[in-house]
């Protein structure tokens, strides 16, 4: 794999920044679903199943979102750091392609394969 040309670095770099603000947007927004239904609310059953159900699926994005904004903020520390782009097992470059899949992706895909082979 080639190391990063400063322009691609320029690109992921706008790239982490834009996915960052669109995560931080989301989460936000996932605050009002995400709250605890009100039992004294004069609905259905069935009804506050169903906001029950949109409540916790509305928890389970807004975490997995906060958990993504994570390691984009891991990246963008790394891009500071002068070693984004190097994966943080093997120390080669991460290809271009993975990284403008996967801007935050912090392991090359052999390494990434082989770390989800050992979780299988």
């Amino acid at each position: 794999m080639q190391p990063l040309t400063p322009g691609q670095r320029e690109n992921l770099r706008q790239a982490l920044e834009d996915l960052a603000e669109a995560l931080r947007r989301q989460i936000e927004r996932g605050a009002e679903g995400a709250r605890p239904v009100a039992l004294d609310q004069p609905i259905g059953r069935l009804s506050r199943m169903e906001a029950i159900a949109q409540q916790k699926m509305t928890e389970a994005t807004r975490r997995a979102s906060a958990q993504r904004l994570n390691r984009v903020e891991a990246a963008r520390q790394r891009l500071r750091e002068d070693i984004y782009g190097t994966c943080a097992s093997c120390e080669e470059p991460i290809g271009w392609a993975r990284l403008e899949a996967r801007p935050e992706a912090p392991l090359c895909l052999g390494c990434q394969k082989e770390r989800e082979g050992r979780r299988a």
